[in-house]
C-alpha cells in the first residue's frame, strides 16, 4: 500500500492534532488523544504523532493516485488550522 509521511515543525503539535481530529470528525471516523490521532477517510488513513516541537504525518491509500489527493486534503486543512504557523508540507515517500 502506497504511503507517504510528513514531518512539520510546530511549538504546539499536539493542539494541531486536536484541531485537525476535532474538525474531521465531523465528516469521518477521527480518533486522538493528547499526542496521536487517526484519521481514516474513504480514500486512506492517516496517523498523526506529536513529539517535542514536530507534528509527524503518515498517509496510507490503495493508490498513488488517491494517496495524492489525501495528502493534499490533510495538508490544506493542516496549513489553514496552524494560523500562519505553517505554511507548507512537504511529503516523501
Amino acid at each position: 500500500m502506497p504511503s507517504m509521511t510528513a514531518s512539520v515543525a510546530s511549538a504546539e503539535p499536539a493542539r494541531l492534532i486536536n484541531r485537525l481530529c476535532k474538525h474531521f470528525s465531523h465528516i469521518i471516523d477521527a480518533q486522538w488523544n493528547d499526542t496521536t490521532g487517526h484519521l481514516t477517510f474513504s480514500i486512506g488513513q492517516c496517523e498523526l504523532a506529536a513529539h517535542s516541537g514536530i507534528l509527524t504525518l503518515t498517509c496510507q491509500s490503495e493508490s498513488h493516485d488517491k494517496l495524492e489527493e489525501l495528502g493534499e486534503v490533510v495538508a490544506s486543512h493542516l496549513i489553514r488550522f496552524a494560523g500562519g504557523e505553517v505554511d507548507q508540507v512537504r511529503w516523501q515517500d
